[in-house]
């Protein structure tokens, strides 16, 4: 026999033997006979299928498969235990798994990742433990993908193309057959499907479904976030024309079903730029001397039905995006600023929580059903802070959203005024009773008509914004309690106890700066991180330790299971108020009047699946405003690069130091291997790089001057430059 038939004979046997492990370790529980594995490999000829019989037989006498009936073939069971855990890559690209019923998570080799990706749910095998060595394992299968679309850069070649991810964790390219380019061009910023990954393919396939774009281009950019965590831009053409054919005209013959306040005075205060205004408050004084206040938020269900595609549009997005430049909102504009939006002198629907109250707070009575209202007036947060602080009706030019100076009624400042007084009483007694006050810093960017950012500022809650907050945390736990007392499937908001580790941690960070946390039971946690955040308030460190405190924090998610709200410091606490921007709220409209109308309790399995969509698309969407931040500030550094700024180290990892720039919040990163006056080392334990010939270190807090070194908006990277440490 010819050399050449010798090898081509060994290569069709490999072939075969390959095969035969691919469809036995697929299913490694069923089995399969010779017939079966043929089909499954495409076998026809004769002279193959012997040799597929032949193998077969070598196998199970060498013990590499297992005949557990005859003519019946399985996969050899294995020695190793198997577990099922989610992928956490890491930027050197080997991973962690993390397994829920494991302490310790599992550390998986780069080689032994076997085709898995950042988030994937895997099945896991420990190998055998090396003297004193972590836990360590291999993939042996994907289960399921977290994620299956891709943003990146498209590279061309003569017939084909690949497309190289933005995303830091995916350790691969994605290769495009010429007939699904979509007409995409070289350097082009892409949305591609992820498709098979073939075992003798270096790279999985994929699909162009989106061109958004040149890079570093702001609306490339911007949808290129969205596009990221799988968040729509637009809505689908028969969602907008479903949502235009509703009839939204207010009607006398639903009137006439609902608690009519449309004579009693009202008013909402927003934002000054906010177009979709949830919620509305209304003020009268009673005879008795008490107040009847309403908390008026818009009758989203009343257009939002079960069983429609604007239903099915709402529960996927589940929350309205808050971008830099725009909202992504939840609902189409017809309704979230047009219809659902309580504009002044309007006549709209509305689901109230309508409270007596006396001087001092105390709850007298309480009701809650549908209403409808016509607000008399719309305030942004800058003129009734100016009642507030006045006691005036006039609101001046400089502040006023209405282009002019104008007065306000006197029954207005009233209103304004005994609010404020009411809701300072409440926020007290919230404290009092445990409650966290988290005013953390928002950074906000003025542009200009191009959205390029020509300023930073910072958003800071003031009088008018927590008297709006109080009242919406009175309805939410009210309502929330309303239903939870009667022990019926609801939705809830809660907020677990903080995790101890994370405090200690947070302990050793704040230590630095002289303060410190008493860690003895939960008052004492409390009162002390409540003085913490107070006594950092306009310090340098403010922001680092505000960000330390809520990361220290559990999540709060929607569930049917009520376990209180710990940063509220409520028994029952759930989402009422804000239903144009957020689909948990729609669910507690519905489930507050099914409960009103009598009806009997729903099965909590499906509440629970949609609450935890909810939660899940909720981090998303803060992941998206997140990075949009990001984008922004590094867009605002590209032109402060000739630039030295004072920050402070805001983290330390083995390649490098974070620094937050004092004067705008922007942070940036500053590579050891750029710092050249010695060789550092990092020390976890004091959060700290140190020389290792001049000592010199450099730790979680300290001042330092920076200058701009790299700016990079496709890969939202700020690099900065170290000048040195302030003296």
């Amino acid at each position: 026999m010819s050399k050449k038939k010798k090898r081509a004979g060994s290569q069709r046997k490999n072939e075969i033997t390959k095969g035969i492990f691919t469809v036995l370790e697929k299913e490694p529980s069923k089995t399969f006979n010779y017939k079966q594995i043929a089909s499954r490999l495409g076998i026809t000829d004769t002279q193959d299928r012997n040799l597929l019989i032949k193998r077969l037989g070598q196998l199970k006498a060498s013990e590499r498969i297992v005949e557990p009936e005859r003519g019946k073939y399985q996969k050899k069971p294995s020695l190793h235990t198997y577990f099922t855990g989610r992928v956490d890559l890491t930027t050197t690209g080997n991973a962690y798994i993390v397994v829920d019923e494991l302490d310790d998570d599992i550390f998986v080799a780069n080689n032994n990742l076997n085709k898995a990706f950042h988030g994937d749910t895997v099945e896991v095998f420990i190998k055998p433990r090396r003297k004193s060595k972590k836990m360590e394992g291999e993939i042996s299968r994907v289960l399921e993908r977290k994620k299956t679309s891709y943003v990146g850069i498209v590279d061309k070649q003569k017939s084909f193309a690949f497309v190289r991810p933005t995303d830091s964790r995916m350790y691969t390219d994605i290769f495009i057959p010429p007939e699904k380019l979509k007409k995409a061009n070289d350097g082009d910023k892409v949305l591609v499907n992820l498709g098979d990954w073939p075992d003798d393919a270096d790279s999985p396939y994929g699909e162009i479904v989106e061109v958004l774009g040149r890079p570093g281009e702001h609306h490339t950019e911007i949808h290129a976030i969205l596009a990221e965590y799988g968040l729509p831009h637009e809505f689908p053409y028969e969602v907008e024309q479903f949502a235009k054919t509703l009839d939204t005209s207010i009607k006398e013959s639903e009137i006439a079903k609902r608690r009519d306040m449309r004579d009693v005075l009202t008013f909402t205060i927003d934002p000054k730029d906010a177009k979709d205004f949830d919620d509305a408050l209304s003020f009268q004084q009673l005879e008795n001397g008490n107040y009847e206040i309403g908390i008026h938020i818009a009758d989203v269900s009343h257009y939002v039905q079960p069983d429609t595609i604007l239903e099915e549009e709402a529960y996927n997005r589940a929350t309205s995006v808050y971008l830099v430049d725009r909202v992504v909102p939840m609902l189409p504009e017809v309704l979230s600023n047009m219809a659902c939006s309580l504009r002044p002198n309007e006549e709209k629907y509305t689901f109230s929580a309508i409270f007596e109250m006396d001087d001092n707070a105390k709850l007298v009575k309480q009701w809650f059903g549908r209403t409808v209202i016509n607000s008399n007036e719309r305030f942004a947060y800058e003129e009734a802070q100016h009642i507030i602080e006045t006691e005036q009706k006039q609101i001046p030019k400089d502040i006023s959203i209405r282009g002019n100076a104008y007065s306000v009624s006197d029954e207005v400042v009233q209103a304004v005024l005994t609010f404020d007084r009411l809701a300072k009483i409440m926020r007290q007694a919230r404290m009092d009773a445990g409650a966290i006050s988290f005013d953390k810093i928002e950074v906000k960017f003025h542009l200009s008509e191009d959205n390029e950012p020509v300023g930073v500022y910072f958003k800071e809650a003031k009088d008018a914004n927590k008297l709006i907050e109080e009242f919406m945390l009175l309805a939410n736990r009210k309502v929330a309690e309303f239903i939870g007392k009667q022990k019926k499937t609801f939705v809830y908001r809660v907020h677990d106890k903080p995790d101890e580790e994370k405090l200690m941690a947070l302990n050793g960070v704040i230590s630095r700066f002289g303060h410190s946390i008493n860690l003895k039971d939960s008052k004492t946690i409390n009162q002390s991180l409540n003085k913490l955040l107070e006594d950092v308030k306009g310090k340098k460190e403010q922001n680092l330790v505000d960000t330390l405190a809520i990361r220290s924090m559990s999540k709060a998610i929607y569930t049917t299971e009520n376990i209180g709200h710990y940063g509220l410091g409520f028994e029952y606490y759930t989402h009422f108020t804000s239903p144009i921007r957020r689909y948990p709220d729609v669910m507690v409209h519905r489930l507050l009047q099914h409960y009103l109308d009598k009806e009997k309790t729903p099965k909590a399995a499906l509440y629970e699946e949609k609450c935890k969509h909810s939660s899940d698309m909720e981090l998303l969407a803060a992941n998206a405003e997140r990075d949009s931040i990001k984008y922004m500030q590094i867009k605002f550094m590209e032109d402060h690069k000739d630039q030295e700024f004072l920050g402070v180290i805001s983290g330390v990892t083995e390649w490098g130091i974070y620094v937050e720039i004092v004067e705008n919040k922007c942070e940036g990163m500053i590579r050891i291997r750029d710092i050249k006056d010695d060789y550092y080392v990092f020390d976890e334990r004091q959060y700290a790089i140190i020389g290792e010939r001049t000592k010199r270190m450099y730790q979680l807090g300290d001042e330092v001057y920076v200058m701009v070194k790299n700016t990079d908006l496709i890969k939202r990277h700020l690099d900065f430059s170290l000048i040195g440490k302030k003296k």
